[in-house]
């Protein structure tokens, strides 16, 4: 991937990942904590997507499962963030499909919730800065 094409790809990932973010906060407010993780869980994908891209200068794979996406980049992460990613991998599994979705719709208080996407918005805050560097 040529350079500049790289440039607008980590700037489409990265305003992508601003935008669901907001939308994540709208949805906390409104007090629908599943689809608020389930988009929450999309601002850490896009973001390590972008990672992706700087890292290697190609287009992420097709997956929603953080892990994977962040062991092809440079970033260093702690066994305890790998651990949290996987965690918060499930939260796109368990909001798409029916057999999970009443299930994490009855864990999803306003307490597990605000605990979760406190957590993310703060790796967040944190992958931001990374990318910077």
């Amino acid at each position: 991937m040529q350079k500049e094409k790289s440039e607008q790809q980590i700037s489409y990932w990265l305003k992508s990942a601003k935008h669901d973010l907001a939308t994540a906060e709208s949805l906390f407010k409104s007090k629908h904590y599943d689809w608020c993780l389930f988009v929450a869980h999309l601002v850490l994908e896009k973001t390590l997507k972008a990672f992706y891209v700087r890292d290697l200068g190609e287009f992420p794979p097709k997956t929603h499962k953080l892990e994977l996406i962040v062991e092809k980049t440079k970033l260093l992460l702690s066994p305890e963030d790998l651990d949290f990613l996987k965690e918060i991998s499930e939260f796109n599994l368990t909001t798409r499909y029916p057999d999970y979705k009443f299930n994490f719709f009855k864990l999803c208080t306003a307490k597990f919730a605000g605990k979760y996407f406190n957590k993310i918005k703060g790796f967040y805050s944190w992958l931001l800065k990374e990318i910077k560097q």
